[in-house]
This record gives C-alpha cells, sequence and structure tokens, in this order.
C-alpha cells in the first residue's frame, strides 16, 4: 500500500470553543484541528507523530462560529532527510444558524467557504523512520 502524503478531516466545531461574542471561535482552535491532521498524516507516512517545528505561514480568511463543520486538510509537500513540510486548509462546509429564532438550523454552502490556510514544518526521527 503507498503512503499517503494527503489527509482530510471534518470536525464539528462544538459550543465550548466558542470564544468571543456571538460564539465566534479564535484562530487557535483551527491552528489544533491542523496540528491534529499533522499527527494523522505523519504516523501514516512515517510511523511517528513528529514534532511541529514551526508555522511558516498562517491565514485566517473567514469567522468560524460555534455550530460550523469544517473539513481540514494536510499534505505533505516537500520532504527533508528529517523535515516534513505540510500546507493547510480548513474549509466550512456547514453554516449553523446565527438566528436566535432558528438556532437549530443550519446550511450548507454551495461553494466550501475557505476560512483557514497555513504552511509549517514538522520533524520526525530519523530513529523512529
Amino acid at each position: 500500500m503507498a503512503k499517503p502524503y494527503r489527509v482530510i478531516h471534518r470536525l464539528r466545531i462544538s459550543a465550548s470553543d466558542a470564544h468571543y461574542a456571538g460564539e465566534l471561535v479564535d484562530g487557535a482552535r483551527v491552528l489544533q484541528a491542523f496540528g491534529d491532521a499533522a499527527t494523522d498524516l505523519l504516523i501514516q507516512s512515517d510511523g511517528t507523530e513528529g514534532l511541529f517545528r514551526a508555522y511558516s505561514e498562517v491565514e485566517f480568511l473567514a469567522p468560524v462560529y460555534a455550530g460550523d463543520f469544517l473539513e481540514i486538510g494536510a499534505e505533505i509537500v516537500r520532504f527533508g532527510k528529517t523535515s516534513r513540510t505540510l500546507s493547510f486548509f480548513a474549509y466550512k462546509v456547514i453554516e449553523a444558524s446565527r438566528k436566535p429564532r432558528h438556532p437549530d438550523r443550519a446550511r450548507v454552502p454551495k461553494k466550501p467557504l475557505l476560512v483557514a490556510k497555513a504552511v509549517g514544518t514538522c520533524v520526525v526521527s530519523k530513529s523512529k523512520k
């Protein structure tokens, strides 16, 4: 079986993730999801969780609210001896209702909305490979 170079996660942002007024979620929650995707990808590609070294780029492009569903992706775009450069994306695929009269409603946008993207570097141990 070929080793994967890309993973996709889907998650619902819970009410406990809301950090600001209006149930707005902070960007750190999206970065946490990027880290989870990186861990999954490194385990599958290298057999180790690796260590996250740094982000070289991070862009938050649209707000995320409690109740939204996100599709999180990670892809290895460069292999070094012990480093892996990863590209990340987060798309909003379901939007929670923002209307107090209908909090149980949600909508599926015609096109997923890119809410964040990033590039980061992870390191894997030579002895773990």
